[in-house]
């Protein structure tokens, strides 16, 4: 579903059956109170939640140096080598990024010099999640991209019973200090500060419906990556898609949630009845198939439309947060495309890919966030600061209109402070 109108020749072979927006649990009145008891209380609100919501009786919220090397020990090898192949990557493209970012220093009248710095965030919260499953992937999506910003200190959250391996993981991705608290508590630990939790400048990361709500109420003196909702991935395809390749990619997505949302815009109609049939087929064997099939019975759509203009149209109000490009010139399509999280061009670009380890971030704008907004990036731990200083030259210029502004404004004491200079300099 979408905030924006549908374009009337879109018809759906297969229409979602219910809203993924909609139907986020009202959870406001509890993160509220989280959040005020951790205010006030402290690590004592923190590990009274942590006892209610993960059933988790810890004497200390902090990883020990000792117990990161033995997890790190306990790491299967095949499965640190992926990590690190991935970090590896991951890296690369952040510093790539990082790399595209000047210091900007310009004159821009005689005597008037303007620019700006890009500085690097102090100090950064990022939440991992747990999940169902131990997503490896996204400690280092988070902490790697801040540690080569160059943020002083990167403070990982994820929550107690989370895997072992996802422990390495934070710690192979360069987190500073690593605590075992999960949920909106966490995130309330991050932002306000606790007897052992320092308090963070932003919070970054993916969450629940929790984790979600309780970013939104702290952002304002905390800074937040973005409000990200179910998962989501689209897929544009004309006559030369595969409906096989299709419907698995879809359901690869779908079994992260049972509220992700799942779509294949298409051109024909012969491979949109194709997918609708391979979906169900793939269904029966599929071992995650009671998380994916109930999120492709509940929000998984097949759109057909009567032209190209009509499907990139559509796609464009739709936002969606992977998308994916199957049709016969992949590339020039794609230059035609402008909301999106992130684009994955030509059928050998399988989402899953950018999930684990090819190097770009998988934490992405959702719920058509994509129209505003790109995902995360090095750039989100950076904050682009401007300055000006002025030569005697550059008063004479800016000083006039500044105090016949502020004059006709209304405002004598900004007029004086523009006139205070230029008087001076003319006596």
């Amino acid at each position: 579903m979408t905030r924006l109108p549908i374009p009337a020749t879109v018809t759906f072979v297969k229409p979602p059956a219910r809203d993924a927006i909609a139907d986020n649990a009202p959870v406001e009145t509890l993160v509220a109170e989280v959040l005020a008891r951790v205010k006030a209380e402290g690590d004592a609100a923190v590990r009274d939640y942590s006892a209610r919501f993960d059933k988790a009786e810890l004497d200390s919220f902090e990883v020990s140096a000792a117990d990161r090397e033995a997890a790190l020990a306990r790491l299967d090898p095949q499965t640190r080598a992926d990590t690190e192949f991935a970090i590896a990557n991951v890296r690369a493209f952040a510093q790539a990024q990082l790399g595209t970012m000047s210091d900007l220093e310009i004159e821009i009248r005689p005597g008037v010099h303007l620019g700006h710095r890009n500085i690097p965030l102090e100090r950064v919260g990022c939440y991992v999640p747990g999940g169902r499953y131990p997503l490896l992937s996204a400690p280092i999506m988070t902490i790697v991209p801040a540690k080569v910003a160059g943020c002083t200190e990167v403070i990982a959250c994820l929550p107690p019973n989370a895997h072992e391996a996802m422990i390495a993981g934070c710690h192979l991705s360069g987190a500073d200090r690593i605590f075992r608290i999960g949920g909106a508590q966490a995130i309330a630990a991050m932002a306000l500060g606790t007897e052992t939790v320092p308090a963070v400048d932003k919070i970054v990361g993916p969450g629940n419906a929790f984790v979600n709500e309780a970013k939104r109420q702290i952002f304002g003196p905390v800074g937040i990556d973005q409000l990200a909702g179910p998962s989501e991935i689209f897929i544009l395809a004309d006559h030369t898609g595969d409906a096989k390749m299709i419907a698995t990619d879809l359901l690869a997505q779908a079994e992260h949630d049972t509220r992700t949302r799942v779509g294949l815009i298409t051109t024909d109609a012969d491979l949109a009845r194709a997918v609708l049939a391979e979906v169900d087929r793939q269904l029966l064997d599929l071992s995650t198939a009671a998380t994916a099939g109930q999120a492709w019975r509940d929000y998984g759509e097949i759109a057909l439309c009567p032209d190209e203009a009509t499907m990139i149209a559509y796609s464009d109000i739709v936002a969606a947060e992977h998308l994916q490009v199957h049709t016969e010139d992949a590339k020039a399509l794609a230059r035609k495309l402008r909301h999106y999280g992130s684009l994955f061009i030509g059928t050998n670009a399988s989402v899953v890919y950018s999930d684990k380890c090819c190097g770009t971030n998988h934490t992405l704008p959702t719920m058509g966030a994509g129209r505003y907004t790109g995902g995360l990036w090095v750039g989100t731990y950076i904050k682009t600061v401007t300055h000006q200083w002025m030569e005697e030259d550059g008063v004479r210029q800016v000083a006039p209109p500044a105090t016949r502004q502020s004059a006709s404004e209304g405002l004598e004491g900004h007029r004086r402070a523009a006139q205070l200079r230029l008087d001076r300099l003319q006596a």
